[in-house]
């Protein structure tokens, strides 16, 4: 297939994507080779589930849309019994659980770096919370009498991988053995329903609280190693680079430098490996605090209620933490004040929050910041590259995010403010 085709296959798989999400807008781009559609407005974040419709879609390469009945997962490595898992077996042969989870995109909020990072220029609009149904992880290793001991990994391979540019482009990602066995699955609906195709069916891997690359769609194998994938054996398997999106792509590291590949690593929190001694430029695992408002939409003329009131509102996450506290400030960050949680509560999703706002006439800058169990708060800013060394971030608010070449895991509050006028 010629480039030219490639990209008109792409333009006619967002067009179908986006005519079935009225509450969404294509932020592509199609020389990056990422298909992605992300959420339209602030209204997605004034609410607690995000309709399968209106959930953001982040891939590369076309979209694979396989008969189920035909797909097959095969489980290799350190295990007593290798098989080729068919999709009957996945769904009726083990316990079948639903899990709640924010799936954040690595890159949401890269559209905020200045000067601007690569790839696709998200700025809030990846972040989506569903429930998501499968078979838990825990059950199908241990079934087949897996290795599961500490400092073992899991590792997802998608069976998307064409040819371009005469190599194979695999995708593939290793999870900590310790991830996997308290809340991974095997994923085959999303609130309720089959998956659709962009979103990996028939079956992906669902990592809850961690960042959306770690959640392998269209998943044919599951190896289970003593390492992450690392290494010459599997720089060049069979003639695939299985460690590009693990030990190169989406790392936090400054312009120009290429981040040290490891075997394997102990600390899988992304803000905990800024400070860890064993990592220097981290990975994109757990998801970093964060908070969204939902309410008022930016640029937004607002009146208040009869009681002078206007209920601000959105979502606030960490991940695998607890989120612990919201603030809200009216004037762009000088003042602050406590918002209140509200609604469902569940491990790895958002919780909705709410502050009642009485203003004046004017015009105000509204920004929301959160913390989380570790009381680590999102901080103000993004550095600018000369002031960011990629390997260090504050933990109560007062410095900035570093600036990082792949624009990845930025959780600064200041680039999400709401610009409000009252009347």
């Amino acid at each position: 297939m010629s480039n030219s085709e490639r990209s008109e296959n792409r333009r006619r798989e967002i067009d179908a994507i986006l005519d079935r999400k009225d509450g969404t807008e294509a932020v592509t781009d199609l020389a990056d080779r990422y298909r992605v559609v992300g959420a339209a407005d602030r209204s997605t974040y004034a609410n607690w589930l995000t309709p399968v419709e209106d959930h953001y879609v982040c891939h590369r390469n076309e979209t694979l849309d396989p008969a189920a009945d035909s797909w097959t997962v095969s489980l290799t490595g350190a295990v007593d019994r290798e098989s080729d898992l068919e999709m009957d077996a996945i769904r009726d042969e083990y316990p079948t659980v639903a899990v709640a989870h924010t799936m954040e995109c690595a890159g949401n909020g890269r559209g905020y770096f200045d000067p601007e990072t690569g790839s696709v220029q998200w700025e809030y609009g990846a972040a989506s919370t569903a429930f998501w149904t499968g078979t838990p992880l825990r059950s199908v290793l241990s079934d087949h009498g897996a290795a599961t001991d500490d400092g073992t990994w899991l590792t997802a391979v998608g069976g998307d991988r064409p040819e371009v540019d005469g190599e194979n482009d695999l995708f593939a990602r290793s999870v900590p053995m310790a991830k996997i066995l308290e809340d991974c699955i095997l994923a085959y609906e999303i609130n309720g329903q089959p998956l659709p195709p962009e979103h990996g069916s028939p079956v992906r891997l669902l990592v809850p609280g961690w960042y959306g690359v770690n959640s392998v769609k269209w998943v044919t194998e599951l190896r289970v190693m003593d390492q992450m994938v690392h290494g010459p054996e599997w720089t060049d398997r069979d003639g695939d680079d299985y460690t590009r999106w693990q030990q190169s792509s989406y790392r936090i590291h400054p312009e120009g430098v290429e981040p040290e590949s490891n075997a394997t690593v102990s600390t899988f929190d992304t803000w905990d490996q800024w400070e860890s001694d064993e990592i220097e430029h981290p990975y994109t695992f757990d998801e970093n605090v964060k908070s969204t408002i939902g309410f008022p939409e930016d640029g937004a003329t607002v009146t208040p209620r009869a009681d002078g009131v206007i209920e601000v509102v959105g979502v606030a996450w960490a991940g695998d933490d607890d989120v612990t506290a919201i603030e809200v400030s009216t004037d762009g960050g000088d003042s602050w004040a406590e918002g209140s949680f509200f609604g469902p509560d569940y491990d790895c999703a958002w919780r909705l929050f709410r502050y009642p706002w009485e203003p004046d006439e004017g015009s105000y800058t509204l920004v929301s910041r959160a913390t989380d169990e570790q009381g680590r708060r999102q901080p103000a800013r993004i550095s600018r590259p000369d002031d960011a060394d990629g390997g260090t971030a504050d933990t109560d608010g007062s410095e900035d995010y570093p600036w990082n070449e792949g624009g990845y895991a930025e959780n600064a509050y200041l680039p999400h403010a709401v610009e409000v006028t009252v009347e």
